[in-house]
């Protein structure tokens, strides 16, 4: 397939650029991905249309404040984006002058030292009299992507480091967020229980390919970056359980899916273990564990749309996506969202 067959008309103002006052307060539109028929309900009001049996999987990553702000020897600004447990590896916004040595002003007395050249954009650092841990903590922000526009000392960045994270995260490694868990709260959580819906968790830590575009004007060319991901035995035991008992198994989110079909077997269960996940979903997929999606409004050509339109076939999604700019949904990372059943 043609990567310009994922291509959709968005205006920039649907492009939210900060989260709703309320995590619940999102608008989700519903896909019907058998008949293609689509309505609308308040993201808060989830747990009334699924089905008592169902079960969500959620993605439990932390996401670390791993972006910085420096200068170069020269002054010209650089972005640095530090690479959780890639030892010091880190991608930068410019590698214009900079080689190794180079010594990048963080503000504070703190700096940061190139150990090598840079290569596509990427050199490993060095933090010289600092602890790494200690320069996030006191100088590093969200790393939010580059459609969220914010300058340093952005007085929104307290606001991001609470609402650029689920409230369910608890281990520590992604450089973004999945973005579909950032609308539940505890009250949706508990509305969930009463309703017989279970949820259980796993861990997919993303990476800085989910930032990266797909250039390949065929989309088979396409390669994902392997992320590193873990599914316990207790989760793919109430995967397992759901099947038993005639629930869905309902992904939060395409990172959630990700990891489950590259766990699944061809009986539909899913395999406990950990490792490099490089699974790059797209249409012809035949899908063994996963029977709905929540998800939010992805980037056209992106993979994550791609994945989407494997799941629900090209044709129901891109009408579902000029329909949520019909209705004026809010796009992408702090957007609106859509569940797929």
């Amino acid at each position: 397939m043609n990567l310009d067959e994922f291509d959709y008309d968005l205006p920039p103002a649907l492009i939210a650029q900060a989260p709703p006052e309320r995590r619940e307060a999102a608008r989700l539109l519903w896909l019907d991905r058998r008949t293609g028929a689509l309505d609308e309900t308040p993201f808060a009001a989830l747990a009334d249309r699924l089905r008592p049996g169902d079960l969500l999987v959620l993605n439990d990553t932390r996401v670390l404040p791993a972006r910085l702000h420096a200068r170069k020897p020269t002054g010209g600004r650089v972005e640095i984006l530090l690479l959780p447990g890639a030892e010091g590896m880190a991608m930068l916004s410019t590698s214009k002058g900079l080689r190794r040595g180079t010594r990048l002003d963080l503000g504070a007395g703190a700096v940061a030292e190139l150990l090598d050249d840079p290569r596509e954009g990427r050199a490993r650092l060095a933090f010289p009299g600092s602890d790494p841990a200690a320069v996030l903590a006191d100088r590093g922000v969200m790393p939010l992507p580059p459609y969220i526009h914010r300058e340093p000392g952005d007085p929104r960045d307290p606001i991001d480091r609470e609402r650029y994270q689920t409230v369910y995260a608890t281990r520590d490694g992604a450089v973004a967020a999945p973005t579909a868990g950032l609308h539940f709260t505890p009250a949706l959580f508990d509305a969930l229980a009463a309703r017989g819906v279970g949820t259980a968790r796993l861990t997919l830590h993303v990476g800085p390919g989910t930032f990266l575009p797909v250039r390949a004007a065929d989309i088979a060319a396409h390669r994902v970056e392997p992320e590193w991901c873990e599914i316990p035995e207790a989760t793919a035991g109430a995967v397992a359980a759901c099947r038993a008992r005639g629930g869905r198994v309902v992904a939060v989110g395409t990172t959630v899916t990700r990891a489950l079909e590259w766990r699944a077997g061809d009986d539909r269960t899913v395999r406990a273990g950990s490792g490099a996940c490089d699974l790059y979903l797209q249409p012809g997929h035949r899908f063994r564990v996963v029977d709905a999606l929540v998800t939010n409004l992805h980037l056209p050509k992106s993979s994550l749309l791609i994945l989407v339109a494997a799941f629900a076939g090209l044709e129901p999604v891109r009408a579902a996506y000029r329909e949520a700019v019909r209705r004026g949904f809010r796009f992408y990372s702090y957007g609106d969202a859509m569940c797929i059943a």
